[in-house]
């Protein structure tokens, strides 16, 4: 009992609003998650952690745990953590929408119009939206090649492991080859796109990739890397985005809890969800009008649970068991995931560096689903239709 009014009165403490000026009480109910994160990451599964949630547009964040192994710093909702495969739907499948958008790109069109080297006519944007295109998982492309272009090259000349459209398989790759033809149809790279779509119009302040050395104290690290080492501190963990020079479509962005709520927030906006009091009148662009047919399971292939870029829920998973039949998310290999439920205008954002020092740790995964179950019923919309 102790431990949980201590959570909430941390809870209370971090409570901000995502609108200026917007004020409103944190949800006593979210003690409850803040407790369980605050008892988990006590008992190892990452150093630290930060759970922010939107509900109507108000954010409210709890903190657990220390920065890392040398840093007792607890972090808060603007502490910075990479991203991982979060990047694949913040970074990538957003630049993916607009220029679908702008009809620059199409869903249907094979990548060969966009990407001529790759050569496999077969493959479309959309098999590499849903990881249904047939390319294999994953390639050390930082051990194969030793510059961006080599990589590069490596990708789009990698053979077909199945045939486009008969197999799940969550590939890296994929995204790789995906951030090519989006970049060639939009005439910048990804780090443009995300600064130009996402990080200025919506005045994100902890969100981009390649972060610069001023930020590094607000930066939670992840591991001791054998390959570089070295603790990595404002590197991109990921070893295939490193030789990308640290900037690609399938992992290398940097956020906060801070400026995926917004994000996440702005994202509600384009599928027209009103706003409800009392944190009415958040000054946000309009969102992307593409993202109702981005978050619509595709079956492909049958039965997958992936719609173009994001996941949806399965059951258990990261999602927890609780999230609405509309709700669309995705996770990162550091510890990080993301969560909207367009049905109760909710975000559920949790980010760890589960990695940090190593990432021979597996018990996280849970982790993420369980906080969200409680998030769910703390705030006492579980009965709200799913």
């Amino acid at each position: 009992m102790r431990r949980r009014r201590a959570a909430l009165g941390l809870l209370l403490g971090l409570m901000a609003c995502g609108a200026p000026g917007a004020v409103a009480p944190a949800p006593a109910g979210l003690g409850s998650a803040a407790g369980f994160l605050d008892s988990v990451i006590a008992d190892g599964v990452a150093p630290g952690a930060v759970l922010g949630v939107s509900l109507a547009g108000c954010h409210y964040y709890h903190g657990a745990g220390r920065l890392g192994q040398d840093d007792a710093t607890r972090p808060d909702s603007t502490t910075i953590y990479d991203l991982a495969s979060l990047t694949k739907v913040i970074g990538l499948t957003t630049a993916t929408m607009a220029a679908v958008e702008r009809r620059v790109l199409a869903l249907d069109a094979p990548v060969v119009r966009y990407v001529p080297a790759f050569r496999d006519s077969a493959v479309t944007i959309r098999h590499l939206l849903t990881h249904a295109s047939g390319l294999p998982a994953w390639r050390p492309l930082y051990q194969e090649a030793p510059t961006r272009a080599a990589a590069l090259a490596l990708v789009d000349a990698t053979p077909l492991a199945a045939t486009p459209g008969d197999t799940f398989v969550y590939s890296d790759l994929g995204a790789i080859l995906l951030t090519q033809a989006v970049e060639q149809a939009s005439g910048a790279r990804i780090d443009t796109l995300v600064e130009r779509l996402l990080a200025g119009p919506l005045h994100l302040r902890e969100t981009r990739y390649l972060p610069p050395p001023s930020w590094r104290h607000r930066i939670a690290p992840t591991e001791d890397d054998p390959w570089r080492g070295r603790v990595l501190r404002g590197e991109v963990h990921d070893e295939n985005a490193a030789r990308l020079d640290g900037v690609s479509g399938h992992a290398g962005l940097f956020s906060s809890a801070r400026d995926l709520l917004r994000i996440g927030d702005w994202l509600l906006e384009g599928l027209g969800t009103a706003r409800d009091a009392p944190c009415a009148g958040a000054a946000l662009p309009p969102g992307p009008a593409a993202l109702s047919g981005f978050i619509r399971r595709q079956d492909l292939p049958p039965g997958s649970s992936r719609a173009l870029g994001w996941d949806t829920p399965s059951g258990v998973s990261s999602a927890g068991t609780l999230m609405s039949r509309t709700s669309f998310g995705h996770t990162g290999f550091t510890g990080t995931s993301i969560w909207i439920d367009p049905t109760r205008r909710l975000v559920v954002v949790l980010l760890a560096n589960r990695v940090h020092p190593t990432r021979d740790n597996p018990r996280f995964g849970p982790v993420r689903g369980q906080v969200a179950d409680r998030v769910v019923r703390g705030l006492g919309i579980e009965a709200l239709s799913r």
